[in-house]
């Protein structure tokens, strides 16, 4: 199939990003459909996050009804593969938590460990529903078809400004922080952290070094603000699992929610400084 040309630079630039997300899709699919790699179903639903916060943020440079319709399909998508991701991220920690508590506390926490492992199970048959469906088939297809040409919006937008509005919200979010954030504070700056980040990884390839500077501040902020989300949901599901059970499973249980809790800390105190440095970055990257 010959690709029709793209009509303005911003597109061009698009056309590039649907290409590499697709294929990326693609070459993370037969993996996630084996269930042999926690990383394939990672990484498919990162493709699937990174394009739907990409479609916002270059929203104006594309068909308005194209784009609500694309996001709404990778919003599906990602709910699909969204609670089995989850579990392999608390499985692994627990699993390494577990390790070093006493053989005693280890077998009091296997009923704990078994549930979470019958989650994963059925959550991977919801993930194997998606792929075999139609609709995911047709999100596919959207997709290569905007590798060849994405359906033009404005002309005049620009997908620098695009982004540096993203960071101007990322900015002011962490300036509406207080001393001591609520968790949801933090997870609401985290979700633009992330939004920031995915556009100026657009941008990179036209920027240069500046901007591959940014990208790397900004994830190493996500790192840190993900770390954080982590630990607060395995804290609170961990309290969930733990309610109802053996005096031992509970003690046992006691203990791992008291890491995640000096987890959160840890997470939150580092915040500032993480910060800091892609605040310093970004300034370099759009002076």
């Amino acid at each position: 199939m010959v690709e029709a040309p793209a009509a303005t630079p911003e597109l061009e630039l698009l056309r590039g990003f649907f290409r590499e997300q697709y294929a990326r899709l693609l070459a993370h699919d037969p993996g996630v459909r084996l269930g042999s790699s926690p990383r394939d179903l990672h990484q498919l639903r990162v493709s699937a996050r990174r394009l739907r916060s990409v479609l916002k943020t270059a929203a104006p440079a594309l068909d308005q009804g194209w784009v609500e319709r694309l996001r709404e399909e990778l919003s599906w998508l990602g709910g699909e593969l969204g609670p089995a991701r989850d579990l392999d991220v608390m499985l692994n920690h627990l699993c390494a938590e577990i390790t070093t508590l006493t053989p005693r506390d280890r077998r009091a926490l296997r009923s704990v460990l078994k549930k979470l492992e019958s989650e994963r199970e059925s959550a991977q048959e919801r993930v194997l529903t998606a792929l075999r469906s139609e609709r995911y088939l047709g999100l596919l297809a959207s997709l290569e078809g905007a590798s060849a040409a994405p359906p033009a919006g404005d002309a005049g937008a620009s997908l620098e400004d695009a982004a540096r509005r993203e960071f101007d919200r990322l900015r002011k979010a962490m300036a509406e922080l207080s001393d001591s954030p609520s968790d949801e504070a933090l997870h609401r700056a985290r979700i633009k952290g992330k939004r920031a980040r995915y556009a100026a990884e657009l941008l990179e390839p036209v920027r240069g070094k500046a901007m591959t500077r940014l990208v790397e501040q900004a994830k190493q902020f996500q790192d840190v603000a993900g770390e954080h989300q982590d630990a607060v949901v395995a804290e609170n599901r961990i309290r969930e699992l733990a309610a109802g059970t053996p005096a031992a499973t509970a003690l046992a249980a006691g203990i791992l929610v008291g890491r995640q809790a000096e987890r959160r800390r840890r997470a939150s105190s580092g915040l500032p400084k993480a910060w800091a440095r892609l605040d310093e970055a970004a300034a370099k990257a759009w002076a």
